[in-house]
């Protein structure tokens, strides 16, 4: 049996598994049997914890499970979690390895090849570490694919025909991406990107958070982690409440002493206004590229489960005077979309008719300097050679000359961005080139930079006078950890003492009801604590029918509590 290639939507807030079968893409259920998986992770004496059982953690253990790292993808961010101190790559491969175990538990194959979501304005670095977090998995990332495109195959396989214009507008937990394609006789062409890398559902969960502080009297800043952790998590609770209804009474405990908050719409809309102007500009950006207008949109497609609230469906509204649709469930569109890609890679016959073409979200070049009338030259300017959204597979050439009399070397170096200076852009290699040596401008290169819809850019130089080459190969699949690195942190991550897959739904509902004992008060506090010493007692007992017998009958209790405090 050929083992599928299964689509794998990354997320800062959840994560989903998809598989194409029989011509349409089919979402994967977890362990749990749930489709979304938190993107959490958490150490529990020395076992880690991913999903929903992490989750519940993150109020009762906050010092030992961490949450929304997708943002620190690329960077030298750590995150302590007890003793061990983790990056987001590596906290992403813990992520990506449940997905892997539960869509092999689902399939009965083993899974090995995979294409994993970005979103679109992720740069190199950001795409290099997911690449790293999938080889730390054992997984092999065939593509990556960026999120509002992989939304717009999932919507794309609903109407093959025709033609139009349409907009994928795609909020997340942490990230915001819009993308501008036409779509004709079964071919879907990006013709612009642009986002926010750092704008997402977990910044307004945050920006509620703050105005529910100033409500209770204390400045944010002078909370302790701790409070402002569970801040977020009632406001992230408000928040879906808020979406359908116009108030919402919080309970908050701080120091033993218990706050009741009335939360309405219009506290949530303020708090957020300076964030609904900042998805104005990639909009924007995106308009400018291709030259559209609102008038020019056939539709607008919302994607992204923040995107389920009602002052996003409104701003979106009023900008595009059109209502958007939102016809797949907006947390599922992206994976089922990888998926699709997925089976577009594996050359599946019930996609001959459909092709996808995509852009460069950055503008690619290198790195000039500039000679003033005065003699004095200035380093360190960005040169466009791929302007950003870019048609690929592209390749462009300019000519560049020395700047010194006598100069024998050229040292290229290559940044991908949109900023005048590359100190504000992304880093993304350097070579050197020899040339002979003359007078300054007397020796011209060609550069030609050349990149592909798999993410793979290449830099090469051409001496004019000399024919002499050189260059670079820049490619997702490398990352800023070596290979012997990956090969030393994927040992380290098959070292972590996972519970097994029989006990997942144990480990969450004792991690639940932790959470709603830190929760509650009184009697169901006292309540809480017997039902987690008798579930304890049946757990020694290693029946496992006795065990699922009290889950199911302590669940009804856990949601009568559950109920009563978050809702």
């Amino acid at each position: 049996m050929t083992q599928p290639i299964i689509g794998i939507d990354l997320g800062t807030t959840n994560s989903l598994i998809a598989v194409f079968e029989e011509g349409a893409p089919r979402l994967l259920a977890n362990a749990l049997g749930h489709r979304l998986t938190p993107s959490v992770v958490s150490f529990d004496d020395g076992a880690v914890l991913v999903g929903e059982a992490a989750r519940d953690r993150q109020t009762t253990h906050p010092k030992q499970t961490a949450a929304a790292f997708k943002r620190a993808m690329g960077t030298e961010t750590t995150f302590a979690l007890g003793p061990k101190s983790l990056r987001a790559e590596e906290l992403s491969s813990l992520v990506l390895r449940k997905l892997k175990d539960d869509a092999e538990a689902a399939l009965g194959q083993t899974i090995r090849d995979v294409v994993v979501s970005v979103p679109a304005y992720f740069n190199q670095g950001q795409r290099q570490a997911t690449m790293a977090a999938c080889a730390m998995a054992d997984l092999n990332a065939v593509r990556l694919v960026n999120e509002p495109t992989a939304a717009a195959l999932a919507y794309g396989l609903q109407d093959r025909e025709g033609e139009s214009q349409f907009l994928v507008f795609d909020l997340g937990g942490g990230t915001f991406d819009v993308t501008v394609l036409e779509h004709f006789d079964g071919v879907m062409e990006v013709k612009a990107s642009s986002g926010d890398a750092f704008l997402g559902g977990e910044d307004f969960s945050e920006a509620l958070a703050k105005t529910m502080a100033d409500k209770i009297g204390t400045p944010w800043a002078k909370l302790g982690a701790d409070i402002q952790q569970q801040l977020r998590l009632q406001a992230d609770v408000a928040k879906r409440h808020l979406s359908g209804k116009d108030e919402y009474e919080a309970r908050i405990k701080i120091d033993s002493t218990h706050h009741g908050l009335t939360l309405t719409r219009t506290d949530f809309e303020t708090a957020c206004a300076a964030l609904i102007k900042r998805l104005h500009r990639p909009i924007e950006r995106c308009f400018y590229d291709t030259g559209l207008d609102t008038d020019g949109l056939d539709r607008v497609i919302l994607v992204g489960g923040a995107t389920r609230m009602p002052m996003i469906r409104q701003m979106v509204a009023r900008q595009f005077r059109r209502l958007p649709e939102m016809t797949i469930d907006p947390d599922h569109a992206v994976a089922l979309g990888a998926a699709v890609q997925a089976a577009l890679v594996a050359h599946d016959r019930a996609l001959d008719d459909v092709v996808m073409t995509d852009v460069s979200p950055f503008s690619v070049g290198i790195e000039t300097a500039t000679r003033l009338k005065n003699g004095t030259s200035i380093h360190g300017f960005f040169q466009p050679i791929i302007e950003r959204n870019t048609p690929l597979p592209a390749s462009r050439q300019q000519i560049f000359s020395t700047m010194s009399d006598n100069q024998t070397n050229l040292r290229i170096d290559i940044y991908q961005g949109e900023a005048p200076k590359v100190s504000d852009n992304v880093h993304l290699g350097r070579f050197d080139i020899n040339v002979p040596k003359g007078k300054a401008g007397q020796e011209s290169m060609f550069v030609r930079v050349t990149y592909d819809p798999s993410g793979l850019i290449e830099v090469e130089a051409t001496s004019i006078s000399t024919g002499k080459q050189a260059g670079i190969v820049i490619s997702d699949n490398v990352s800023n950890l070596t290979e012997a690195d990956i090969a030393k942190k994927l040992k380290q991550m098959q070292a972590f003492k996972m519970h097994p897959r029989e006990d997942e739904a144990n480990v969450t509902f004792m991690a639940r009801i932790r959470r709603l004992y830190e929760m509650a008060a009184g009697d169901d506090r006292h309540m809480l604590q017997d039902i987690l010493m008798a579930f304890e007692a049946a757990l020694e007992g290693q029946d496992p029918a006795e065990i699922a017998r009290m889950r199911g009958d302590m669940g009804e209790t856990l949601d009568r509590i559950d109920d009563y405090y978050v809702s």
